[in-house]
């Protein structure tokens, strides 16, 4: 039972929650019931309805709204008296700045993406409050507690990169069926009813013209006046039946393969087979009614269809996509919440398995592949939540000895299906959090500036808007109070090479790098580097400093994107990552020394004076690490 002191701090705190998804619903509903009464809300999403089905504070009647407001008044008809303010906004608008962080005495993450995430890890460190980061992967989750100069950061190491897979692999030798959904998906699906200017590794012309002038125009454009079932079946045998064909000639590409079988619409369709009924008068703007298993009286998502099934639904979905959505072709990407286009990268996805000796899948397996989705659950959502209020309750009570990283396990080994153990310290390499200078090898003669802001300071370092100087000279800078010259100064900058930039940047010379939005910047040494393996090094240069990974003692598992529920799939965390490092997170524990020697002194918000100026290097290194300093009592905090 908590002391009236403890109970003091729980009322008395004021709390920031970011996300209001799956664990964003558990997390509010068990802050409110736990006693606390001032909470705020962000978030930028609206209500869908496949949020329905575990995020339980929404209905049927909310879908369109705001989650962060209809979350808010769900919460406040069971606790009338508490205070909650939501902002259906998103987190990296200017208004979140340092000093409305410094407001709260603890933030809580219910993120679904590296980005936010990484930008919220930013914003509190400037502002010195402590972090519960969180995140669910299907029965696998993660709570973890980041405190200033006590624990690691969010992210004191990088996270792992998405998986990809090699376009020879997608387009000429599938052998796993998520090489077949990422080509319907990103090849056959784009090019069909994507952007037709984009560039496209699908195979749509012949080489082989003189064999068939039917093959020497791009084969997806419908012709004029083309019956659209013909225009499908069309399609149809051009890529499982007369690419496949093509494919077959070269013989050395099957030595050691099995070889695919070609697939024409006629060898599972009758010429006069009739597709199913389509409703002349649905609205095309009821995307939901727009459904090819609707058409075709196919029911059951988790039913395995069969070849002949397959095919009548992408025939059926290309039918409906050019009746009833014809004003969105050319323009759409797929959505893993667009029903027609989930149908139709499907079939056509185990159309192709079936042509290479693939095991065929569901349309809710598809889905969750596509959507690089790892299906929810309720449970593991609130098992979360209620650990981050657990470490929530430490935080505000100054208990640093007794905070905890907890993993939830599928299958625990241990007969422990929660599996706590001590923070680790934080990484001096670590860009965010330390001072230590990052190195970047690179051939400055040949590599554009462009690719170094691009690559290296957005991608790599996750600032999103930049400022770059060479010595005292300002390369580049990115915001929306700059004057029509700044721009094209920076622009012509961003198109040199770095040794031709105004200032040259070459081997021995260093940049720094900041985001003053983020209150974060960091030095970078430049090393001359001749050549580079375009195979394992494609952008051309290295940066050396940020450790990649811990040691095999000091193994780091992390549901980095929350829920995996987005579509976005960039940065996603797998749940094989989290199972192959939690036994060594227990065996870590043991070997570092113990976070009871943390004093239990207390951590202050320190001051943070927002200084709006822009262009001045001392401003610029003045935010470097600012309130950051390691104490001098750091070596015995583990």
């Amino acid at each position: 039972m908590a002391s009236q002191q403890q109970s003091d701090a729980i009322k008395g705190a004021k709390v920031l929650m970011v996300g209001a998804g799956g664990i964003g619903c558990e997390l509010l509903k068990t802050l409110a019931l736990s006693g606390f009464q001032d909470i705020h809300i962000i978030d930028m999403d609206t209500i869908e309805v496949s949020n329905l089905n575990r995020q339980f504070l929404f209905r049927q009647s909310h879908v369109g709204q705001s989650k962060a407001k209809v979350a808010r008044d769900a919460v406040l008809k069971f606790r009338p008296h508490i205070s909650i303010t939501a902002h259906h906004a998103n987190i990296k608008s200017s208004e979140f700045d340092v000093d409305f962080f410094q407001k709260f005495d603890v933030v809580l993450n219910g993120l679904d993406n590296l980005d936010a995430r990484r930008h919220v890890n930013r914003i509190r460190l400037a502002a010195g409050v402590p972090l519960v980061e969180s995140g669910t992967t299907g029965f696998l989750g993660q709570v973890a507690v980041h405190v200033k100069d006590r624990t690691e950061c969010y992210e004191c190491y990088p996270k792992p990169a998405p998986k990809s897979y090699p376009v020879c692999t997608i387009t000429s030798t599938p052998s796993k069926f998520v090489h077949c959904i990422v080509w319907a998906k990103d090849l056959l699906f784009a090019k069909l009813f994507g952007d037709k200017n984009q560039e496209n590794d699908l195979n749509v012309r012949s080489s082989d013209g003189a064999s068939s002038s039917e093959h020497t125009a791009d084969i997806f454009e419908r012709r004029n006046d083309e019956d659209i079932d013909c225009y499908g079946r069309r399609i149809y045998d051009h890529v499982f039946g007369y690419n496949i064909e093509l494919a077959l000639s070269n013989d050395e590409t099957w030595k050691n393969r099995t070889r695919p079988k070609p697939i024409y619409s006629s060898d599972v369709l009758s010429d006069n087979q009739q597709n199913g009924n389509l409703d002349k008068n649905c609205s095309s703007s009821d995307l939901v009614l727009v459904s090819a298993m609707a058409t075709l009286g196919l029911k059951n998502p988790q039913d395995v269809w069969n070849l002949a099934e397959n095919s009548k639904v992408l025939l059926e979905a290309v039918k409906l996509f050019f009746l009833k959505r014809q004003k969105e072709i050319g323009s759409l990407t797929f959505d893993k919440d667009d029903q027609l286009a989930v149908e139709f990268v499907t079939a056509a996805a185990n159309i192709r398995a079936a042509s290479f000796g693939i095991p065929l899948h569901s349309l809710f397996e598809a889905k969750g592949i596509a959507g690089n989705i790892v299906h929810a659950v309720a449970t593991t959502n609130a098992v979360v939540a209620g650990l981050i209020v657990i470490e929530a309750f430490k935080l505000l009570n100054e208990d640093l000895v007794n905070v905890r990283m907890t993993f939830c396990n599928e299958h625990p080994k241990r007969k422990m299906l929660l599996m706590p153990v001590e923070p680790f310290e934080p990484n001096e390499t670590c860009f965010v959090c330390s001072k230590t200078p990052l190195t970047l090898e690179v051939n400055a003669p040949h590599t554009k500036f462009r690719d170094f802001i691009e690559k290296i300071v957005r991608e790599k370092l996750g600032m999103s808007l930049p400022t770059v100087m060479q010595g005292n000279f300002l390369l580049y800078e990115d915001g929306d109070d700059l004057d029509e010259d700044e721009r094209r100064n920076y622009e012509a900058n961003l198109e040199k090479v770095l040794s031709k930039l105004p200032s040259p940047v070459t081997g021995g010379t260093s940049m720094l790098v900041g985001d003053l939005n983020q209150k974060l910047s960091c030095e970078i040494n430049i090393k001359q580097r001749e050549e580079f393996d375009e195979e394992k090094e494609p952008d051309g240069m290295v940066l050396i400093g940020w450790l990649q990974a811990p040691t095999d003692t000091e193994n780091k598992a992390s549901v980095q994107n929350g829920e995996s529920t987005s579509g976005t799939g960039a940065n996603q965390a797998m749940p094989s990552e989290i199972a192959e490092a939690k036994e060594a997170e227990v065996n870590a524990a043991s070997k570092k020394r113990n976070f009871s020697e943390l004093s239990n002194s207390s951590f202050s918000h320190p001051s943070s004076g927002k200084d709006k100026s822009s262009k001045n290097k001392e401003e610029l290194r003045s935010i470097s690490f600012e309130n950051q300093d390691r104490p001098a009592s750091a070596s015995k905090i583990f």
